[in-house]
């Protein structure tokens, strides 16, 4: 890590830089804490709500879906009238609809909630990017976003394992109304504390030049290549992840509960997984260079995968959960920090298609892999799933 004076720009005191990233990595830590609490209780809602483990599989969906809906218009709102100000409002509104979460009466009410605290989600860690962005040059630029990044794996290692842990305490609508908790205070403190960092540049909202700005951006080459990326991504890696607790399951590796402490230790163990790429992340950028970082980590998440197309114990699945956090964050970050430099002037709406696009991939994902294990079987479908995170990063590396 850098020192604390390190990136910052101009105008900023370093205190008043690092209040501004702390700030920012409570909201994304709130904000990641709920986005995947539902994956390791689909059985567990399936019996509850007397359906098939496919449908609930679907609230991963549900979220998504309206998070990369919602961007291509906070990106262009949050230039204009204050990326900060979005950020307050979406963290607020994403508490109300958690602690709503847990009273739904049926699987129809539990969906819409979800997809609207995906809504209030796609709020948060877009604009959050864009604006340590805009308050750190670009040579620091990658290491100021992991920091950042730490926060939200940090909220998704607390939402895997509160959702196992705690299944047998609180089940799925106490692990919820915990998660809407945490963003409520969490946004309370937002609104209280002043968030520091350079002063925002704000103007005058206006859709036809917003429009006109997207298509410049989608106009350039190297944009539409890491918005495919992210995409894809999306698909391969989160399109497993609401299947974890079926496949436990059915392979008789889970310790009760429909396999919910399992899942979740995974989802949790990949976040972690996150950790272990931050603390990587600026020595092996300066032994290896970003393109063979994101080969390896190509190469780390794909043998992750088939881990959990092959996994005899659950102590192998669960260790393929770290793996597989290791390498996805190689990749990622990387694409992340390339995507804040596509179009300074308008880094709210680039990094909001960047969203689009990764969240996008993430709504399709448990369809197309639901599809899979139903057509070939979950050990097929996993190991597809590991070929096409292999290939994106072997054709992201060449550039």
């Amino acid at each position: 890590m850098p020192s604390p004076n390190a990136g910052t720009m101009p105008g900023a005191a370093p205190g008043s830089t690092r209040r501004l990233i702390l700030l920012l990595g409570l909201a994304s830590f709130a904000g990641a804490l709920s986005v995947r609490a539902t994956d390791p209780f689909v059985p567990t809602i399936a019996a509850e709500f007397a359906t098939s483990t496919d449908r609930v599989a679907l609230l991963a969906t549900a979220f998504a879906v309206p998070f990369a809906l919602i961007q291509p218009i906070l990106g262009p709102v949050g230039d204009a009238l204050g990326k900060r100000r979005i950020i307050r409002a979406a963290l607020l509104l994403l508490s109300f609809f958690a602690l709503l979460a847990p009273l739904s009466p049926d699987l129809g009410t539990l969906t819409l909630l979800r997809a609207l605290t995906g809504i209030a989600a796609g709020g948060i860690m877009p604009l959050t990017l864009a604006t340590v962005a805009d308050a750190v040059p670009i040579e620091d630029r990658q290491v100021a976003l992991s920091r950042v990044v730490v926060f939200a794996i940090a909220g998704q290692i607390a939402g895997g394992a509160l959702a196992g842990v705690l299944a047998p305490i609180m089940g799925w609508r106490g692990v919820l109304g915990l998660c809407g908790g945490v963003a409520l205070l969490a946004a309370i403190l937002l609104f209280l504390i002043p968030f520091g960092g350079p002063p925002e540049p704000r103007r005058r909202f206006e859709p036809v030049q917003a429009l006109r700005r997207y298509r410049f951006i989608l106009g350039l080459p190297a944009a539409r290549i890491l918005y495919l990326a992210v995409f894809l991504e999306g698909i391969f890696v989160f399109g497993t992840f609401p299947y974890l607790a079926p496949v436990l399951q059915a392979r008789g590796l889970g310790s009760g509960g429909g396999a919910s402490l399992e899942a979740g230790l995974a989802v949790a163990a990949f976040g972690a997984g996150g950790f272990v790429y931050a603390a990587m992340a600026r020595p092996l950028l300066a032994r290896i260079g970003q393109s063979r970082m994101v080969r390896l980590g190509g190469a780390l998440a794909a043998a992750a995968l088939l881990g959990f197309a092959f996994a005899p114990l659950a102590t192998v699945f669960i260790a393929a959960g770290l793996l597989l956090g290791t390498g996805f964050y190689m990749i990622h970050n990387s694409i992340q920090t390339r995507v804040t430099e596509v179009a300074p002037e308008a880094r709210g709406s680039a990094v909001a298609l960047h969203a689009f696009h990764f969240f996008g991939g993430q709504s399709l994902g448990p369809v197309l892999v639901g599809l899979a294990i139903g057509g070939f079987g979950a050990p097929a479908a996993f190991a597809l799933a590991a070929a096409g995170i292999l290939a994106l990063s072997v054709r992201l590396g060449r550039r």
